[in-house]
């Protein structure tokens, strides 16, 4: 039950990844440091003082980046690839007792794929409101996408299930949302 926990709150973290990569970094290192989470022993160093100090500097550049509207079209391009690493290193580093090779393929498919399907869904929502606002109601999908992660991070450490749950249902709503926004286009 523990690995199966562990691997839960890894792929909630790494969904919030997708949100913004660098928030659910901060909060693991900081529930770390507090002791309300553990992590394999390869992955210590995430709650030291010098790990917390870079995750909190770097989660201020990107929140702050965010607002700036030509700015945040190009994280958008950086941030998805960095953003399926990032749940790769998150899930990994929730879950031991296994072999390498299977804590490894989770982490890529279930911690990779989650950030990377929110991560999706985040530049969807951020290109239909460029494409309808002219960029300016950007900063408001920015603060959704903060709040997002910023929840889903910390429900993902006190409350797994209940997070998993949460984005499942999110998922759901942002793909049929996408769908009948984007009508298919039938053949002449």
């Amino acid at each position: 039950m523990d690995t199966l926990l562990s691997l839960l709150i890894g792929i909630g973290l790494s969904a919030a990844c997708g949100f913004r990569v660098f928030v659910p970094l901060l909060v693991m290192s900081i529930a770390t440091k507090a002791g309300h989470l553990t992590l394999v022993p390869a992955f210590q160093w995430i709650g030291t003082d010098a790990a917390m100090i870079t995750f909190g500097a770097a989660t201020c550049l990107e929140i702050g980046a965010y607002f700036i509207p030509w700015l945040d079209h190009a994280l958008d391009v950086i941030a998805t690839p960095v953003a399926v690493v990032a749940g790769t290193i998150v899930t990994a580093s929730m879950v031991g007792g296994m072999s390498p090779f299977l804590k490894w393929t989770l982490a890529v498919i279930a911690g990779g794929g989650a950030a990377g399907l929110v991560q999706g869904a985040t530049v969807l929502a951020r290109g239909a409101s460029g494409a309808t606002t002219a960029g300016i109601g950007n900063p408001v999908v920015a603060t959704a996408e903060l709040g997002g992660s910023l929840i889903t991070s910390v429900l993902a450490i006190i409350a797994p299930i209940a997070a998993i749950i949460l984005l499942v249902v999110l998922l759901v709503f942002s793909g049929r949302l996408i769908y009948t926004r984007f009508p298919r286009r039938t053949k002449v």
